[in-house]
């Protein structure tokens, strides 16, 4: 019998990005991690490797039996970002704090350092962006200086956890991940090599601690956090900084949470002594006037759970050029452009010759459904130039057939505008429990929302009689009879039902 031989399988060779170091079994033109052409080459074979049972560092235990208070949360002394985080910072969590440059995130930051600051825990707040004086300054016109909080100014991995083994602080803050590298890696810093290696090590030192860790991470110009993918999954909280460097209104929103919610969203106002927090924010959205204005409207929309009343502006005029122009600030420009089709069509209000101008105040973005039909009503309002009554809020959807749909949280929206001191509501169908002393109507379309508005209306103008009897239409046309019946829903000059409308006190309603 012959002798049987033992084949090996050849070691086949390996491909490496020298862009990011990303490893892949084949060559190939564009690397899948980083998207740079041309950076893949060989660099030598896999060798087979198998990985036996080794020492565990603790053994496993029934989940009853495992210790939960360890995983308490800590208030870091800023409410509005502890109700975002969910109560506050966990021992050995890492949180990533992204957001567009001078949004006020290292602000915020070097606030919440001095704040969560104490005997017991340190906290050591690393800058890679600046210099330590130039953060000495920031603190003290902000008035964020503790004798507990350390502060160092490096770019390499090394010497930030050397900083942490001398300091040995509660709480970590490096501003910003995307400014350090490790010596080990090549590659300049922010690469998507080097921002994986220092996460990882950041997380290792975090997690063997129980320091709770604040990264802060770049975006880029789509809004996106810089540098790979990985990063996100990697953290335990991913939190995103909004606001318009122009306005004062700053929101912290939770995109990712593993001990909370991510419906809840922190509100702050950024002014000349730094950025605090606002427990009631709707102020900024209103503008405080003695008498209502045309193309004005006031809803209630949510951010996360939490309700805000927010103004909506529009202004028309006549276009002085062929195409008129459609102008937004803080919405939707595709959302604009549908309202506008549906007041337009099932409304009957005239926009085709007119330049429209919608915006939001405050600098507060909508973008949610809700505030639909309280821009259709400021539309109409402008082109009437009626102003609507003051104390008046609109709630709901506007579908394209020009139907009000239901929102979500309308009893929460209510109750926010009750609270103050709104006390009539346009609201869609079924609206729930309403607030002692608040009247509600429902509505159901755009046409009946314009005549539900409360006010009184002027004699109506008269209308002159055709001295000859119109001629018969074609099947179809504005004399058929099913198109009759079909346009009876729909107002024939709600422009004239606007123009018959008179603002009114809330001591003249009913």
């Amino acid at each position: 019998m012959a002798a049987r031989t033992k084949t090996t399988a050849k070691p086949r060779p390996a491909y490496r990005c020298t862009e990011c170091g990303n490893q892949l079994p084949k060559w190939v033109g564009r690397c899948p991690e980083c998207n740079s052409w041309g950076t893949v080459e060989e660099y030598g074979a896999v060798p087979l490797r198998t990985t036996a049972a080794g020492p565990v560092s603790s053994p496993a235990k029934p989940i009853g039996q495992v210790d939960g208070q360890v995983a308490t949360a800590r208030t870091t002394g800023v409410p509005e970002l502890d109700r975002v985080l969910g109560g506050g910072l966990v021992p050995g969590a890492v949180v990533l704090l992204a957001g567009e440059p001078g949004v006020g995130k290292s602000t915020l930051l070097l606030d919440v350092a001095a704040k969560a600051a104490s005997d017991r825990h340190r906290t050591l707040y690393v800058t890679g962006e600046e210099s330590a004086g130039q953060v000495r300054l920031r603190a003290d016109r902000i008035n964020a200086l503790s004798e507990h909080l350390y502060l160092a100014a490096e770019s390499d991995l090394g010497a930030v956890l050397g900083h942490i083994e001398a300091v040995n602080p509660g709480l970590l803050i490096l501003d910003s991940v995307q400014t350090i590298a490790s010596a080990e890696l090549d590659g300049a810093p922010g690469g998507p090599a080097q921002v994986r290696e220092v996460a990882n090590a950041l997380i290792r030192a975090s997690k063997e601690r129980g320091m709770a860790t604040l990264l802060v991470g770049h975006v880029t110009k789509d809004g996106q956090i810089a540098g790979p993918r990985l990063l996100e999954h990697l953290v335990d909280v991913v939190l995103s900084f909004e606001g318009d460097r122009h306005a004062r209104l700053r929101i912290i929103r939770g995109v990712k949470n593993r001990y909370g919610a991510t419906d809840e969203v922190g509100c702050f106002e950024l002014h000349d002594e730094g950025i605090a927090g606002l427990a009631d924010p709707s102020g900024l959205f209103l503008t405080r006037r003695d008498k209502p204005v045309p193309g004005t409207c006031l809803t209630v929309t949510l951010e996360g759970r939490r309700p805000l009343v927010a103004e909506v502006q529009a202004l028309m005029v006549d276009s002085q050029i062929p195409s008129p122009r459609r102008t937004t600030s803080g919405l939707e420009s595709p959302r604009i452009a549908m309202i506008l089709a549906v007041v337009e069509r099932h409304g009957g209000v005239k926009l085709g010759k007119q330049d429209i101008y919608t915006a939001t105040v405050g600098g507060v973005k909508l973008t949610e459904p809700s505030a639909d039909l309280a821009i259709a009503l400021a539309v109409a309002s402008s082109s009437s130039d009626t102003p609507l009554p003051s104390n008046l809020v609109a709630i709901g959807e506007v579908g394209l057939a020009g139907e009000v749909r239901r929102v979500t949280g309308v009893q929460r929206r209510l109750a926010e505008a009750h609270r103050l001191g709104f006390t009539h509501a346009l609201v869609p169908p079924d609206p729930g429990k309403v607030p002692p002393g608040m009247k509600v109507v429902e509505v159901s379309d755009i046409g009946e929302a314009l005549r539900a508005i409360p006010g009184r209306r002027r004699p109506a103008r008269p209308r002159q009689e055709p001295s000859a009897p119109p001629a018969a239409a074609p099947p179809g046309g504005a004399g058929d009879p099913a198109r009759a019946a079909l346009q009876a829903y729909v107002p024939a000059h709600p422009e004239e039902l606007m123009d018959g409308w008179e603002p009114v006190g809330a001591d003249e309603l009913d």
